[in-house]
């Protein structure tokens, strides 16, 4: 398990294509896994993602998965569960204080994210473990972040066009004024009218 961890941070831009690659998809399966219900999809997608996560970075599913932006390597496997560096006591050839033979997540991290196209993300900042969510999909929970922060957005752009169109209605004349007739215009039209005014006089007069 350990040497296929080591093997994702060494491809760490080929997993992060590829979970650019899945990401939008699990946002665009929000309508069905919203009729489906993600309470009842939770465990059976929870297990996948263990088995899958688990074999490729031992992932210990804190349900706040971050490997995007710790070069795929779980901060979640340090003993100390450190989420934004390592600790004081790395060896000098970069192994963990805590478990000598395993080098340290974080040493794995820099050098993972060095290799991928966001790797700046790893400067980014991440919120203490909430351990509610431990056990469940990280995956689902995107998914539905995502889809919900989608909607959200879309409403709120409705609600300005709308507001917009609104205030504009409200500006507006009753009645367009009409343009300006073209001087260009004003000989043929009353030569029309004076060829239309001499036919009518000069045809005959019906029966009464």
């Amino acid at each position: 398990m350990y040497a296929v961890r080591r093997y994702a941070v060494r491809h760490a831009r080929f997993f992060e294509r590829l979970y650019n690659s899945f990401e939008p998809v699990m946002v665009f399966l929000d309508p069905i896994f919203r009729s489906m219900g993600y309470n009842r999809l939770e465990r059976p997608v929870a297990a996948v993602e263990r088995a899958v996560k688990g074999l490729l970075f031992d992932c210990q599913m804190c349900g706040q998965c971050v490997l995007s932006s710790t070069g795929m390597s779980c901060p979640m496997n340090c003993p100390k569960n450190l989420r934004n560096g390592p600790c004081g006591g790395v060896r000098q050839n970069g192994h963990c204080e805590v478990k000598p033979l395993m080098k340290c997540v974080w040493i794995d991290a820099w050098e993972g994210a060095a290799r991928m196209k966001g790797g700046d993300k790893i400067q980014t900042v991440q919120p203490p473990v909430d351990r509610s969510l431990e056990g469940s999909s990280s995956w689902l929970r995107v998914a539905r972040e995502m889809a919900e922060q989608k909607r959200a957005t879309r409403e709120a752009e409705r609600h300005a066009l709308a507001e917009a169109f609104s205030e504009a209605r409200a500006e507006e004349p009753a009645a367009v004024p009409l343009a300006r007739e073209p001087d260009a215009a004003r000989p043929h039209r009353e030569a029309n009218e004076s060829t239309t005014v001499i036919e009518t006089a000069e045809a005959p007069q019906g029966k009464v």
